[in-house]
């Protein structure tokens, strides 16, 4: 038996679903295969920054997901670091938010364990009438031609099929299937540990960590032993559900007895814990070298995984999703060409590379740099000095980590531009980065009135240089529509008048007058030269 869809995706966790429900609710019809029937019960992926936030507001499911929070609001969303373990004299707050989320980005940031965020995906792919999914399914092989992808998939009970598609999305995790399948390769930084993760219930440590320090969401230990890797605890509720990762020495699976006291070791202090899984996973990060081949795509771990620090993972999976879903959209819809899916690949993978080597890998490397050196027992008055030092270090990634796309081939950027993870958060309206948000004369955000294509806001423009770009699109039927404001009241302070926003809201082009070419200026941003 053999089914057509517009786009089959292969892998049914957030990411997938993500990427269903932006292609879904652009009408594309498209099937999900997913072999978990129920979600995982390992409460991963909790930080959602402010900018996946906004991923969830334009899904219409922003207040749905933080009703889900499991934590009280006045928890900290950051993170307390101590040197040793949690006991410690020595500790210091990080924030983990990057950049100031109240000016430029619509959303503020959440947490929530993964679970929760797929259960309110899930429910809202379940919305789509486009969309069908197969959980209990698992794909096996793939074949592609010029054509179109045929997926043979088979079914927990021993059932098999074959689905036809015009494009194919691997979310299928870091050991995908697929991805190995199609022939993409991986680099990348193996730190050669072993970790052990394990998920535990203890009113104790609660207890014991507010007597101690202020509430946060959670506690990273850095024991000088363990050469800069981290042992951290994070919170699943408010009073006793957790989650820990640390090192772990041996090729063998530890005991329950084994792992407690691992966990009372990195927390400094004995407490009783009712464990509920304990696994492992190994300390790399690994990039492929590319996220296409052919008709075939991979995103979220498929195409890049790495140690769960700074909260990059999942947060970088959706934006894969919202980066592919609207450029297959167009491509399939007609409006959109090669270039545009082309560019996929062009943009995430190297923001996602300088992202595991430059703000993973190299945190790991600082902080083992740090604990080589002096120790409080050792001379206390210079590990005092080199304490303060090392925590002004802590938040190094906030002013530069901004992922941007100038160098793409689908945006207007300076030349000579790359698309990169580092950057520099400004309301001013650049080509190639994330578009700010602002109060509009109404009352509302632009934010509030971007359109789920492309958006022309024109601000205080020459009506004449709106209308020249109104009838290119039109002519090229490239969907656009116009918002238009006053430059004035804050509005200035975007630098420019026109500002040509893409449907993730990344900025293609900025203008105070109609481009020389208009034509050609539509053409590129759709992926049509």
């Amino acid at each position: 038996m053999s089914k057509r869809y517009q786009v089959v995706v292969v892998g049914g966790g957030p990411v997938g679903v993500a990427l269903a429900i932006e292609l879904g609710e652009r009408g594309i019809d498209c099937a999900v295969v997913e072999r978990r029937r129920s979600l995982s019960p390992v409460p991963k992926g909790q930080n959602l920054t402010s900018r996946t936030l906004e991923h969830f507001y334009f899904w219409g499911i922003v207040d749905e997901l933080r009703a889900a929070r499991t934590t009280p609001r006045n928890y900290d969303a950051g993170m307390m670091t101590t040197y040793g373990n949690l006991m410690s004299e020595y500790r210091s707050a990080l924030a983990q938010q990057r950049g100031n989320p109240r000016k430029f980005y619509f959303q503020l940031p959440e947490r929530l364990p993964q679970y929760e965020t797929e259960r309110v995906l899930r429910a809202k792919m379940a919305e789509l009438p486009s969309v069908t999914t197969m959980y209990g399914w698992t794909g096996e092989s793939v074949e592609q031609d010029t054509s179109g992808v045929r997926l043979t998939v088979s079914s927990d009970d021993g059932s098999r099929q074959i689905l036809d598609c015009d494009y194919m999305v691997a979310c299928d995790g870091a050991h995908s299937v697929i991805r190995r399948q199609i022939g993409i390769e991986q680099s990348g930084s193996d730190f050669e540990q072993r970790m052990v993760l394990a998920v535990f219930r203890s009113k104790e440590l609660h207890r014991a960590l507010v007597a101690k320090m202020p509430q946060s969401s959670t506690y990273r230990a850095m024991q000088p032993h363990l050469k800069g890797y981290w042992q951290f605890f994070g919170r699943v509720d408010a009073e006793e559900s957790w989650f820990f990762h640390s090192p772990a020495n041996s090729d063998a699976h530890m005991d329950i007895a084994a792992v407690h006291a691992l966990v009372e070791d990195a927390a400094g202090c004995r407490f009783a814990a009712e464990f509920d899984h304990i696994g492992y996973w190994q300390m790399r990060v690994a990039v492929a070298e590319n996220y296409q081949a052919g008709r075939v795509f991979i995103a979220g771990d498929a195409a890049h995984s790495h140690p769960p620090y700074g909260g990059f993972g999942l947060n970088s999976g959706l934006e894969d999703a919202v980066n592919l879903g609207w450029k297959l959209a167009a491509r399939i819809k007609g409006w959109g060409g090669d270039k545009l899916i082309d560019s996929y690949s062009e943009e995430r993978r190297p923001v996602f590379k300088e992202t595991g080597e430059d703000f993973i890998a190299t945190r790991v490397n600082m902080d083992r740099e740090f604990l080589e050196g002096i120790a409080p027992d050792e001379n206390k008055e210079a590990f005092d000095r080199a304490w303060g030092e090392w925590v002004k270090g802590l938040g190094f990634r906030a002013p530069t980590y901004e992922p941007n796309y100038e160098g793409s081939a689908i945006v207007m950027g300076p030349e000579g531009a790359v698309c990169s993870a580092h950057g520099q958060h400004m309301v001013k309206a650049r080509a190639g980065h994330h578009l700010a948000p602002m109060a509009l004369s109404s009352g509302r955000n632009l934010y509030e009135e971007l359109g789920p294509e492309f958006t022309l806001v024109a601000l205080g423009a020459d009506d004449a240089a709106v209308s020249a770009l109104e009838r290119t699109a039109a002519a090229k039927n490239v969907p656009l529509k116009v918002v238009r404001d006053s430059y004035a009241d804050g509005r200035e302070e975007y630098e420019t008048r026109l500002i040509l926003v893409r449907p993730d809201q990344y900025v293609v082009w900025t203008g105070d007058a109609t481009p020389a070419d208009a034509g050609g200026l539509i053409e590129k941003v759709s992926g049509r030269t």
